[in-house]
């Protein structure tokens, strides 16, 4: 049989242990988005150039969340911010030919995706995201209008006013909340059962 002080240095051993884990479960919220929602990452035809953009807006993006890009006979490149602006292929940071690119964001700023095919791009089949930091917090408001008041669909990457979050991550934290709140009540019931 164990000596109490054995004992009482496993229980102590056990109940901070469940705590850490606790605590490291919280900020740990990730959600996947699926590049341009079901339609997926092609190329926009007719007076759909601001597809990705309007798609952008509507979400916010986090480190540790995930882009999906699902496309056919495409590729995916990540860029920089002037060849994003000028639809240049032949330089990219990074090419995916997969069909199925499945990307982790692991900074917070700004990321630009293009089409692999120049003509794509130049009909509007790119994407600029900014991922937030988290202790950002911003007061929601609406998409902004086309730069210059047109149905020209050129914006200004860094003239962005991002719009509300509209996405799960929300949820995720409410769940990262219950799912501390559970951690504590069962550690609460281990230290006095």
């Amino acid at each position: 049989m164990a000596s109490p002080s054995v004992t009482i240095l496993f229980n102590n051993v056990m109940i901070f242990s469940a705590f850490c884990v606790t605590l490291v479960a919280v900020p740990v919220s990730s959600f996947q988005f699926q590049v341009g929602g079901e339609m997926g990452w092609i190329k926009p035809t007719g007076n759909e150039s601001d597809t990705y953009f309007k798609w952008a807006t509507e979400n916010r993006f986090h480190v540790g969340d995930i882009l999906y890009f699902k496309y056919q006979n495409d590729s995916v490149l990540v860029v920089n911010y002037t060849d994003y602006q000028n639809c240049v292929v032949s330089n990219p940071i990074s090419k995916f030919e997969d069909g199925n690119t499945v990307l982790q964001i692991d900074r917070y700023g700004f990321f630009y995706f293009i089409s692999g095919q120049p003509d794509h791009c130049k009909a509007g089949q790119k994407l600029v995201i900014r991922v937030m930091v988290q202790s950002e917090v911003e007061s929601p408001t609406s998409a902004p209008s086309p730069k210059g008041g047109g149905d020209s669909g050129d914006y200004d990457a860094w003239d962005f006013n991002w719009g509300p979050p509209l996405n799960s991550t929300i949820k995720l934290s409410f769940a990262s909340y219950f799912l501390t709140i559970l951690g504590g009540v069962l550690l609460i019931f281990y230290v006095f059962m």
